[in-house]
C-alpha cells in the first residue's frame, strides 16, 4: 500500500471512531482504493503549474475544489507524463519545474512518464528545434549534450527518490529531432545515433526504466515502418513505441475519411509494429474535441462522442492488442475550453463527460 492510501486509511478509520450506527455500532466506511497498477490510465498535465500561477482552480463533481492530479486520481487515472525543456524562455517545464510536478505525482503513488523534447519549446513533426546552447555543435558534441541533459534531469529526480517508469527521447520524432542535424530525412544515421545517445544515458540512471519512442499519426503503418527501420538499422534501441492518436487532427488535416476509421487502423497499426518490432506500445497523447471554433465548451452532442471514441480507444487497447498496448494517455485533459480545442474540463473547472473514460 503506497503512502497515499495509508493516510487516508487512517484518516477514515479516525472518522469511523465517532461514527455510530443507530445501536451505537461503530460504523466503518471504506476508504478509497486506487489501482496504480497495470494498463496505464494517465494524462499530460505539464501545463499544470503555469496554469496554477495565473489562478486556475479544479473541482470535483460536488463542487468540492480539489488538486488537478489528485482530481484526476479519483477520475480514474493512475500516471502522469511531464514534458521537459532545456532552457525554456519563461522557465515553465525546465527541470525546476518538472521536479514540482513529479513530486506531487509520487506523494499521490501516481506513475510518471518523463518526455524529453530536447529543445527550448515545442516539439513536434512540424518543428525541431534545437536548444540555443546547442547550436553549432558537431554530432559528437551533440551526442554528449543530450546524454548529459538527460542525465542531469533523471539524477535530479533520483536524489527525489522519484523513479519514472517511462522516458520518452524526443517527442512526435517522426521526422527525427533536434534538425538539421538529426533530421531522420536527411540524416538518418544521425537521427538514430542522437536516440541511441538519450536511450542509453536514460539506462545509465535508471536501468529499469522503459525507454519510448514515440511519433505522431498512430494509424499510420507506413510512417512507422520508415522511421523505426532506421532506427533498427542503424543500431539504435528502444523498449516501447509511444503513439499520438487524435482523431480530430486526422480528419481536419485530411489524413482519414472518418474518427472510427483513425481508431480502427491505429489499432490495427500496434499490432502490426508491435509483431514486427517485438517490443509493447503505448498511447502517450489522445485527446477529443471539448471546445467549438469560438473556444467555448463544445455541446453535450459533442461531448458524448469524444466519450465514446475515448472508450473505446482505452477498451480496444486493452482487449484488441494481443496484449500489447500498456496504456493511454490524455494530453492535458485539465485545459479549458479555447483555441486549444482538444481538452476535457469546462471553463469553471469541472471535468466533462469525457473523463468518464477512465472510470
Amino acid at each position: 500500500m503506497n503512502i497515499q492510501n495509508i493516510f487516508l486509511s487512517a484518516v477514515w478509520a479516525l472518522i469511523a471512531l465517532t461514527a455510530c450506527s443507530s445501536d451505537d455500532k461503530p460504523v466503518y466506511p471504506e476508504p478509497p482504493v486506487y489501482d496504480m497498477s497495470g494498463f496505464a490510465k494517465g494524462a499530460d498535465v505539464s501545463w499544470l503549474t503555469e496554469m496554477e500561477k495565473a489562478g486556475s482552480k479544479f473541482y470535483d463533481s460536488s463542487g468540492r475544489e480539489t488538486e488537478c492530479m489528485a482530481l484526476l486520481r479519483d477520475l480514474g487515472m493512475n500516471s502522469i507524463r511531464l514534458r521537459v525543456w532545456v532552457d525554456p524562455e519563461d522557465g515553465w517545464c525546465n527541470k525546476s519545474d518538472v521536479l514540482v510536478k513529479a513530486w506531487r505525482a509520487k506523494n499521490l503513488g501516481m506513475r510518471v512518464m518523463i518526455n524529453f523534447h530536447y529543445s527550448d519549446t515545442w516539439a513536434d513533426p512540424a518543428k525541431q528545434y534545437i536548444p540555443a546552447a546547442w547550436e553549432g555543435l558537431s554530432l559528437d558534441e551533440l551526442k554528449t549534450a543530450v546524454a548529459d541533459h538527460t542525465k542531469e534531469v533523471l539524477n535530479a529526480l533520483k536524489e527525489k527518490d522519484i523513479t519514472p517508469e517511462w522516458v520518452q527521447v524526443g517527442n512526435e520524432t517522426s521526422n527525427g529531432f533536434l534538425w538539421e542535424m538529426g533530421q531522420a530525412d536527411k540524416n538518418p544515421a544521425q537521427y538514430a545515433a542522437l536516440f541511441a545517445a538519450g536511450y542509453e544515458a536514460a539506462k545509465s540512471v535508471f536501468p529499469e526504466t522503459i525507454v519510448i519512442v514515440h511519433l505522431d499519426s498512430g494509424s499510420d503503418n507506413d510512417l512507422y515502418n520508415w522511421n523505426l527501420d532506421i532506427l533498427k538499422n542503424n543500431g539504435a534501441k528502444w523498449d516501447m513505441i509511444g503513439m499520438s492518436l487524435y482523431p480530430y487532427w486526422a480528419m481536419v488535416n485530411g489524413q482519414e475519411t472518418s474518427s472510427g476509421k483513425v481508431i480502427t487502423d491505429c489499432i490495427d497499426n500496434i499490432k502490426k509494429v508491435s509483431t514486427k518490432y517485438d517490443c509493447d506500445v503505448m498511447i502517450v497523447e489522445t485527446g477529443m474535441e471539448c471546445a467549438d471554433d469560438d473556444g467555448k465548451l463544445a455541446s453535450a452532442a459533442v461531448l458524448a462522442e469524444g466519450k465514446t471514441m475515448l472508450s473505446r480507444i482505452i477498451q480496444e487497447c486493452r482487449e484488441n492488442t494481443n496484449g500489447r498496448c500498456k496504456g493511454v494517455f490524455y494530453w492535458e485533459p485539465q485545459c479549458k475550453p479555447s483555441k486549444y480545442r482538444l481538452g476535457a474540463f469546462t471553463e469553471e473547472g469541472y471535468p466533462t463527460v469525457i473523463m468518464d473514460a477512465f472510470k
